[in-house]
């Protein structure tokens, strides 16, 4: 189960953008590289608007970078989508039974180690911008390479 597709959306907006930079970007055409729903597109858009990331008005057609992809890195995207979760990478269950052994300590003992993750996710992120993933698009696109591996 993946925790969700908005990191890797947001990513892809930012990459057709810098890569697009001479055409209009509307959200119909970011979606079919996507193959999702413009109204997907518009929301993560917009996420990456009040980030300050890309510039685009509702209702006008297009949407353009707002700063250099060198300066964005992929955990600037991953907090900027995600804003209703903060930064927290998981989310503990709400109220589990005190009465059962499990029930009372899972939490607790689950916090250090979602903290951990939490933070290795957050390095990783750090040291990556999209300018780097562009760059290796190019790379795999002009070596005629199929995948990442």
């Amino acid at each position: 189960m993946s925790i969700n597709t908005k990191l890797s959306v947001g990513i892809h907006i930012l990459a057709l953008l810098d890569t697009n930079k001479e055409n209009v970007n509307t959200s119909e055409y970011m979606a079919s590289s996507i193959n999702t729903n413009p109204a997907v597109v518009r929301k993560i858009t917009g996420l990456l608007r009040n980030a300050g990331m890309v510039e685009a008005r509702p209702g006008v057609a297009g949407a353009k970078l707002a700063k250099p992809i060198a300066g964005i890195t992929l955990l600037d995207v991953y907090r900027a989508v995600n804003p209703e979760h903060g930064t927290d990478l998981f989310s503990m269950h709400n109220n589990p039974n005190p009465d059962c052994l499990i029930g009372r300590h899972v939490q607790t003992s689950l916090e250090s180690h979602f903290a951990a993750a939490q933070r290795a996710l957050e390095l990783e992120l750090e040291k990556v911008t999209v300018g780097d993933i562009v760059h290796d698009i190019m790379a795999m696109e002009h070596d005629g390479s199929l995948s990442g591996s």
